[in-house]
């Protein structure tokens, strides 16, 4: 996974500035259509067709009482405060408590490196203080929630990122991050500056690896000439990589070095060293899972976040926890993907507003099927 890149095409140099990596501004000679000037000389495809209006239903109205649940939610490491995916399971929560009249809810938070038998225990003490539904936060999860969940048939579990446990009383809540990765990609390419990108990757595995799969096929959409830095931060296995925020900011600090001017990470809570990294030497970034440029525990760093690849974790465990008050789990999506805004994009900060109609563009494409995403790294 080590420093993937597109070789740079020939330079464009006719009567103006030799090329993307010392572009300084002018105007695009493509179709890329965008207000920025410097993405001219690194987007190489047409600007994609208008996305169509959007018809979005408004589902207002429709009172439910969640008042009697006692909700039970198993973070991964990290917790409440990672500015990132356990946040967005957090608020998830937090807007059920708000709208829903939760008012029991018992959080707790999965150790670096911690056993099985203690994943097993968490949630075997959640259930026994009576606890439904219970809400896994991870594919760390799968084989406690495997384990638990038929023990305790009259119990409702959730679990995020992992769809293989077959159980009446389980429902998975998985994404199509590699389609919102896509969207990052497009965007990292549009506001460079050097035509070179760069990925930081928490910890290897298939799920970091949609991600991963996503930006890259968004990027080589975009241009063909652009160069990416492609790196974890450790294999699979080690989980510490999603907890480590100074090896973030070194190997982000590294894809710097190399010419990177937009790092995208997907690293949980060691995301807030690659945000250091690109604050320190005044390059962009994108964030993941919630939107960062509002995160508090990012707040210093705010500045050079562009935008964040949304994995709306929030939507899920809300519309979970709304559809076991209803009684009806049929409404929560099989996927959380596009269609169902499950993933996305944000615009915080108003830095990807010039591009919004590209990034919409390629989004009614993939969700129109004209365009399938790769949940496969292609190199």
């Amino acid at each position: 996974m080590r420093g993937t890149a597109l070789a740079a095409a020939a330079m464009a140099g006719v009567l103006t500035l030799a090329g993307c990596a010392k572009d300084s501004g002018g105007s695009s000679t493509n179709n890329a259509g965008s207000g920025n000037n410097q993405a001219g000389n690194c987007v190489t495809a047409p600007k994609p067709p208008a996305a169509p209006p959007s018809s979005s239903a408004n589902q207002t109205g429709e009172k439910v009482d969640g008042s009697k649940l006692k909700v039970g939610l198993a973070y991964d490491v990290g917790g409440r405060g990672d500015a990132s995916f356990n946040d967005a399971a957090a608020a998830g929560v937090d807007k059920a408590k708000s709208e829903l009249g939760v008012t029991q809810v018992s959080e707790s938070t999965a150790s670096a490196n911690e056993d099985e038998a203690a994943k097993q225990q968490r949630l075997e003490q959640l259930a026994a203080q009576g606890f439904n539904p219970i809400v896994a936060v991870g594919f760390a999860y799968a084989k406690a929630v495997g384990a638990v969940a038929p023990k305790h048939p009259d119990t409702k579990f959730a679990i995020i990122d992992d769809d293989s446990v077959k159980a009446p009383n389980v429902t998975p809540l998985v994404f199509a991050e590699e389609q919102g990765s896509f969207l990052a990609g497009v965007a990292a390419v549009y506001k460079s500056k050097t035509c070179h990108v760069g990925f930081v990757g928490g910890v290897n595995t298939p799920l970091i690896q949609k991600f991963e799969a996503g930006f890259l096929q968004g990027a080589k959409a975009a241009s063909t000439k652009v160069k990416i830095d492609d790196e974890y931060l450790t294999p699979a296995g080690d989980i510490s990589g999603f907890q480590d925020p100074p090896k973030g900011n070194a190997k982000a600090a590294a894809e710097i070095a190399n010419g990177a001017d937009v790092i995208y990470h997907a690293a949980g809570a060691s995301g807030k060293g690659v945000f250091e990294a690109a604050k320190a030497k005044q390059v962009s970034a994108i964030g993941v899972d919630s939107d960062q440029y509002n995160q508090k525990t990012v707040a210093d760093s705010k500045d050079v976040i562009i935008t964040s690849m949304l994995k709306r974790v929030d939507v899920a465990v809300f519309d979970y926890v709304k559809a076991v008050a209803k009684g009806d789990l049929s409404s929560v999506p099989k996927r959380f993907d596009l269609k169902v805004d499950g993933v996305g994009y944000s615009t915080s900060g108003g830095k990807v507003d010039d591009i919004k109609d590209v990034l919409d563009g390629y989004k009614a494409q993939i969700v129109a099927g004209q365009i399938t995403v790769s949940d496969k790294p292609q190199k």
